[in-house]
């Protein structure tokens, strides 16, 4: 498995710019060190960048699909609830 990207030169202390594939033009080439890392992963859980929605501005949109669990917590002088839901945020359901 090849690396898909190249780095083309390092901006200040903790920053490179990278050269990516066409397919992520639209994403930024400068990366923070902390965000590069080996990768090392499970090749059969990779997500296809093709069942993912995402629109211009690299947004996709979560439909619900059923609510889980519904919990309200007393805290001092307020009550907060909180609903714990079941997203679908992938084209291949």
């Amino acid at each position: 498995m090849s690396v898909p990207y190249r780095i083309l030169k390092r901006i200040g202390e903790v920053a490179y710019e990278l050269e990516l594939p066409v397919d992520l033009a639209a994403v930024h080439q400068v990366f923070h060190i902390s965000f590069l890392r080996k990768c090392v992963g499970d090749p059969t859980s990779i997500v296809p960048l093709e069942t993912v929605a995402v629109n211009d501005s690299l947004c996709y949109e979560d439909v619900l699909v059923e609510i889980l669990d519904r919990q309200v917590r007393r805290l001092r002088n307020e009550e907060v609830a909180s609903v714990k839901g079941l997203w679908r945020s992938q084209s291949m359901y």
